[in-house]
């Protein structure tokens, strides 16, 4: 068997791959760019069009909870059995999912949960900063925009329930604003009479557009002599001065990052990692909205009770829900989008039109079993580096994710403490 031609790539121990070209890969490209590094990013798809596509476009920083909570632990055989709920597990993928299913669950215990909650409120709250300085570099401040963001609930009478989780927030220090009424309609007025309150958070962000961004994050690593390899990476092979990415031929760096999102699992294995790390589908809707004389809405919006957020994009209003643990290998659901559909038109009755240019989307979110992501070098071979398992979290923490694991290469101090995204925790 011909074995592969090996290309040399770095000079002077100045080359990176970035292996995945999501919106975390894009970020941390960049990111070794801005400290003189020749960057080389690998993906067999193009930038920006996996997960990153489908995102809602809103940065969440008020989400500080794991997935895997006592609370939803007991919410979920419910959620799981209602065909319209925001769960989804298909029957012939549960015995796949068990191990994962199992650390999830102990994942849910007090301690944990209070370990992950700190770990995600340290990333969340360097989020912003961190969007902002990457687009300054790049003057594309543009691309964030100072929202707002609803979370609404129906029933009058879980009016409770919003006071109490806006007292819990306070305690974080992340501000919102209860409205009901006038208030309320004022901020949005095109959504159902059936919504009985808000909380509103004045300091929340959204994005321009997913796609456009990473267009935009792509064309600015393009301008400043990145190199793209739209091609799969069959193998990393870490060794002590360098390490070697696998594709039709060997490509050897001073450094490799991967940033693999759900994809990522084979390549870890090959060196040894092994982490809890499933592929949870997400659907999203798009709407176009570009004709319209009256927008839709002024703010991304969040359901309390129906478990989906509805966003207003440059692309068209984005309609993003369900967490199906269905691996990377399964259709899509047709029934999943009918559900979305359901949904939306619930809280906004002007998509009660036939008329309307719909498109449909589903992708696969990196999820952990403790809902943190991997910000890490290898214990063995630490010129190989990860940041990927950021679930639904992925734009939210990109550009700090790219901040912290080049800080790991360039062996300079972190912004955070990197210990609970270690890629040995498990």
């Amino acid at each position: 068997m011909t074995q592969p031609a090996i290309h040399i790539a770095f000079n002077d121990k100045s080359s990176v791959a970035v292996v995945g070209a999501g919106v975390v890969g894009l970020c941390t490209a960049l990111e070794a760019q801005r400290h003189g590094y020749q960057v080389t990013l690998f993906d067999k798809g193009l930038p920006g069009k996996g997960a990153s596509f489908g995102n809602a476009g809103y940065l969440a920083t008020e989400l500080i909870e794991p997935l895997a909570t006592k609370k939803i632990l007991a919410a979920a055989p419910r959620m799981w059995m209602d065909p319209k709920g925001p769960l989804a597990l298909p029957w012939t993928y549960l015995p796949k999912a068990l191990p994962w299913l199992a650390r999830f669950v102990r994942s849910a215990s007090s301690s944990r949960v209070e370990f992950s909650r700190q770990a995600l409120y340290q990333l969340n709250q360097a989020a912003i900063p961190a969007w902002q300085r990457c687009l300054a570099d790049i003057g594309a401040e543009e691309y964030l925009v100072p929202s707002g963001y609803l979370l609404v609930w129906e029933s009058e009478n879980k009016l409770d329930e919003a006071k109490a989780h806006a007292a819990y927030l306070a305690q974080w220090n992340i501000e919102s604003v209860l409205l009901q009424g006038a208030q309320l309609r004022e901020k949005e007025p095109e959504l159902a009479d059936t919504v009985s309150h808000a909380l509103f958070f004045p300091n929340a962000c959204r994005v321009k557009d997913p796609y456009l961004l990473s267009k935009q994050l792509f064309a600015v690593f393009q301008a400043r002599g990145g190199c793209f390899e739209q091609t799969e990476v069959s193998e990393i092979l870490p060794q002590e001065n360098a390490v070697e990415v696998v594709t039709t031929s060997k490509n050897r760096f001073e450094h490799v990052v991967l940033c693999t999102g759900a994809w990522g699992k084979p390549l870890l294995e090959q060196t040894g990692i092994s982490v809890p790390l499933e592929a949870e589908r997400g659907y999203h809707l798009t709407i176009e909205t570009a004709d319209m004389e009256t927008p839709l809405l002024q703010h991304p919006i969040g359901s309390a009770e129906r478990k989906f957020v509805m966003s207003p994009l440059a692309s068209g209003l984005r309609v993003v829900g369900i967490t199906e643990i269905g691996g990377l290998r399964l259709p899509e659901f047709a029934r999943r989008f009918n559900v979305l559909r359901h949904h939306s038109k619930q809280l906004l009755p002007r998509l009660n039109n036939s008329a309307l240019n719909v498109s449909e989307w589903m992708g696969h979110r990196p999820t952990l079993a403790d809902s943190l992501p991997v910000i890490d070098q290898h214990p063995s071979y630490p010129r190989l580096l990860f940041a990927f398992g950021n679930q639904h979290l992925g734009l939210t923490q990109a550009a700090i994710s790219a901040e912290l694991v080049i800080s790991l290469l360039r062996e300079a101090e972190p912004e955070c403490d990197l210990e609970p995204y270690r890629v040995d925790r498990f």
